[in-house]
């Protein structure tokens, strides 16, 4: 009997993706025509918008977050200890609940994290929540899970397999940069409407346009990895195509943030300066460093091993490349990604470094940032009906922006309607990296506790359609199939 993943749907899916110099010379110059028009359109809308924008007022600033001024800790550290290990043990339960329900992982660990804050925790059981959790432990959790997601960004780098970026780069670079610039637009546009209703007066229209841009744009590379892995797609035709976009999507998103930042937290004449800096520390990395992670990776291959002087010399770059990031202004998730970037994704170096680091991070760093945006999340803040409809056009514009400029991209470069559709559906998956933007944005006060309460349903929302989405989509595929062999 021939197995169903012997069919004839899934061999041609399963076919490697034909190389630029196959494709029609016709077809590669529009796809270029066509890419340089949108940016061109893009900045100018952009501008247009920003020219407005600066025209509006918003209220003054009245609401705080969640984590309010600790109190003089009692007894910090058993409470530490207790707070993380209730929040690994819900994250790891309804992590696997969410596994059983075909569904990532990670979005039961997120759910797990707004759960133990006061959207529902501290709403129902406050004396339990205020001992479990107490304020006196925020900032504590607030350090182990920076110090988590630094190293987090610093997998996600690792795994990052630069090789994909090269594979039919002209269509790759378009669909990507297309799934970044619509949302980007959409979301700009948005932020005219939210300005006034959600920002304050000391945050201005510029950088609120440019993080609500960003907000939207952000794929989720971990997670869509994981789901093709799941349905075992990652070396379809499909799944290979998602995998390059996605791969293009997150260097040139977290480049875009790392501009974001540094326009935020800079003076208009200094940004010059942090941009300038910034310059200069990617081509250090992409030069000198990358020279030296090659001897480091050279040298391990011989030895067949990773020893602890070789692990000391990795983390002690890591450390050193977020501290530079943080210094010039760019946070230090930038300095952590790029330097995991520019390891080559198949040497010992990387796998091993990988294997000592991403269990630790994964199972108890990761809950403890879900945890501590959930302690920022007050779902309660949406205490209106008004609210509640902001919240779903913005989810709306999210999935419109995402889906609608993949897809079409893709169907442009050539995919059909099925692929570009699917394509679009896993672009619009933000899950964990959409979370990582929200707390950057919050820590810079650019946006409010109450958008980021909406952009976090946001991010959750847009994740959990990605599966039941993908499988309806492959269903109505197979259909036509099913009722031609009825006929026959």
């Amino acid at each position: 009997m021939t197995s169903s993943d012997d069919s004839p749907e899934n061999r041609r899916s399963a076919e490697p993706l034909a190389s630029d110099s196959n494709r029609p010379a016709r077809l590669r110059a529009s796809t270029l025509l066509a890419y340089v028009a949108m940016l061109a359109v893009a900045i100018g809308v952009f501008l247009v918008i920003r020219a407005h924008g600066e025209t509006l007022v918003a209220p003054l600033r009245a609401e705080t977050t969640a984590l309010k001024s600790p109190r003089a800790p009692v007894d910090t550290l058993k409470h530490v200890l207790l707070a993380l290990a209730v929040i690994v043990g819900v994250s790891r339960a309804l992590g696997a609940i969410f596994q059983y329900l075909r569904q990532p992982a990670v979005i039961g660990e997120v759910i797990a994290g707004i759960l133990l804050g006061p959207s529902l925790f501290g709403h129902f059981a406050p004396d339990v929540q205020a001992f479990v959790l107490p304020r006196e432990v925020a900032p504590h959790l607030g350090v182990i899970a920076q110090v988590g997601v630094i190293l987090f960004m610093f997998l996600v780098g690792l795994e990052l397999d630069t090789r994909l970026l090269k594979k039919r780069s002209e269509a790759t670079v378009a669909i990507s940069h297309a799934s970044i610039v619509v949302p980007f637009v959409l979301g700009s546009t948005l932020a005219l409407w939210l300005y006034p209703l959600l920002s304050s007066r000391d945050v201005g229209f510029t950088g609120f346009a440019l993080f609500m841009g960003v907000s939207l744009s952000v794929t989720a590379f971990p997670v869509l990895a994981r789901i093709l892995s799941d349905r075992g797609l990652s070396r379809s035709r499909l799944g290979t195509m998602a995998l390059a976009c996605a791969a293009v999507d997150d260097a040139t998103a977290w480049c875009l943030l790392a501009f974001v930042v540094s326009i935020v937290r800079a003076e208009a004449a200094s940004s010059f300066v942090t941009l300038g800096l910034t310059v200069l520390y990617v081509i250090v990395m992409l030069t000198l460093v990358r020279s030296l992670v090659g001897r480091l990776v050279r040298r391990q291959e011989l030895v067949g091993r990773l020893d602890r002087g070789a692990t000391t010399v990795a983390l002690l770059a890591l450390l050193g490349s977020a501290l530079v990031t943080e210094a010039i202004g760019i946070h230090a998730l930038f300095g952590a990604f790029l330097l995991g970037a520019i390891v080559p994704h198949e040497s010992l170096l990387a796998r091993e470094l990988k294997s000592r680091i991403e269990d630790v991070v994964v199972v108890l760093l990761l809950p403890v940032f879900f945890a501590f945006t959930g302690l920022r999340t007050e779902i309660g803040l949406l205490g209106s009906a008004s609210d509640w409809w902001l919240c779903a056009v913005i989810v709306a514009v999210a999935c419109a922006g995402k889906f609608g400029g993949t897809a079409v991209a893709a169907r442009f470069t050539g995919l059909g309607w099925r692929e570009a559709s699917s394509l679009g559906v896993l672009m619009n998956t933000r899950g964990l990296m959409e979370l990582i933007v929200l707390n950057v944005g919050l820590d810079l006060g650019v946006i409010s506790p109450r958008l980021f309460a909406m952009l976090v349903i946001m991010a959750v929302v847009t994740t959990l359609l990605t599966s039941p989405l993908l499988h309806a989509l492959e269903r109505s595929a197979r259909a036509p199939a099913l009722g031609a062999l009825g006929h026959e």
